[in-house]
């Protein structure tokens, strides 16, 4: 079957958040959004069918999720990465932003420290801070182009903390943990008694000559660390708002269930439930030509901005629909760079700096788009540069 991913779908009207919030957030609604992480592709048509099955039930009451729900995870993950996850292992949420927060609330007490490596997806910093526990931060160490992590530091981190949150691949500079980084930090986390929150949402959206390990299949990990996983980025379905956490240890796992019942986000949404398995049982062939174009999308981006744009770098992302896009070269301050994009090249990218201080003068784009969106949004930065600076 082909995909036609060029297709531009208008989405303004339908209660987009990447669309008709554009007012809220950026005071005008006439830019170019390359900002919320969703992508403007239509998703499967298998998604779509199993959709139309639901609906065609007319009746949308409490929601039981039946094995083939569980069985379509363990399937795809034992397939995609060689990880042999139990069905008791499994508790529902809501979405893997609402599972940070449950985590944070169910394995550490107001005050406990929390660390996370910087920059970083801005609801990270919300899980702690709103919860009144303490920030600690791991600047990964930005060289050569590439990111890596500074070891020294994660340690001395990491022995005030209670848990680390890891964000497998990286939102936003697209790393894909290497075995050695992930066994380094997995042991010093076992060192210290420290638990592992992993976010794997954007697992199986690697390109060519990546591999995404799960942290909780390594070594004996999986007694400390706990996985969040969902379809919603890979196949575009976030609005559905269905997700898994997955925790071995019983121990770890007895509190967090818990937590999830008293506060009656287990039952989710019933179109969500269907999507969710077909995305999983279903959905291979479409990902399979849409890892081909983001990855087209990604080199047309990454030689535009090496062709034309020469001032400014791009971090080439070895995982997600996300570049990391570094300004500072151009010499303006934060506010500065952001008249320069929303009001001159009237784009919504998203600042670094949400993704904290260590984000300053970069932005985050969202080249999850048709390519003609893509080509257009560069032309207007290349513009807006060459025009003030």
């Amino acid at each position: 079957m082909i995909y036609d991913f060029d297709q531009v779908i208008d989405r303004r009207g339908s209660g987009c958040f990447k669309y008709d919030a554009l007012k809220l957030f950026y005071g005008r609604d006439d830019l170019l959004s390359l900002w919320v992480a969703d992508m403007d592709f239509a998703v499967a048509p298998e998604i779509t069918a199993a959709l139309q099955e639901r609906l065609a039930n007319p009746v949308f009451g409490y929601n039981f999720r039946l094995p083939d729900f569980y069985q379509a995870l363990i399937q795809w993950v034992a397939k995609r990465h060689n990880w042999q996850v139990h069905r008791e292992w499994i508790d529902n949420t809501p979405g893997i932003v609402p599972a940070l927060s449950l985590a944070v609330m169910s394995y550490t007490n107001p005050q406990d420290a929390v660390l996370i490596q910087t920059p970083v997806y801005r609801p990270f910093f919300d899980a702690v801070i709103d919860h009144g526990r303490k920030l600690l931060t791991n600047p990964l160490i930005y060289q050569n182009g590439q990111y890596r992590i500074d070891f020294d530091d994660f340690e001395r981190q990491v022995s005030q903390a209670r848990m680390f949150i890891l964000c497998s691949p990286h939102n936003p500079v697209g790393r894909v943990w290497t075995e050695d980084e992930l066994l380094h930090m997995g042991r010093i986390c076992k060192k210290h008694n420290v638990i592992i929150l992993s976010d794997e949402i954007h697992n199986d959206l690697l390109f060519t000559g990546s591999r995404h390990l799960p942290m909780a299949k390594l070594e004996d990990f999986n007694s400390i660390t706990v996985t969040c996983l969902s379809p919603s980025k890979t196949f575009n379905i976030a609005g559905l708002c269905t997700s898994v956490i997955v925790t071995p240890n019983e121990n770890l796992r007895k509190p967090l269930s818990e937590l999830i019942f008293k506060m009656h986000l287990y039952l989710g949404n019933s179109f969500g439930i269907a999507a969710f398995i077909a995305a999983y049982t279903k959905g291979e062939a479409w990902l399979s030509a849409l890892l081909k174009y983001l990855q087209d999308n990604r080199d047309f981006v990454l030689n535009f901005i090496q062709e034309h744009i020469p001032r400014i770098n791009a971090v080439k992302p070895e995982s997600t629909y996300l570049m990391w896009v570094d300004f500072r070269a151009l010499g303006l301050s934060d506010s500065a760079l952001q008249d320069l994009l929303f009001n001159h090249a009237r784009i919504a990218l998203d600042p670094g700096i949400k993704f904290g201080e260590d984000g300053s003068g970069f932005m985050r784009l969202n080249f999850g788009s048709p390519r003609s969106i893509i080509r257009e949004a560069l032309e207007r930065i290349k513009h807006a540069i060459d025009s003030v600076t």
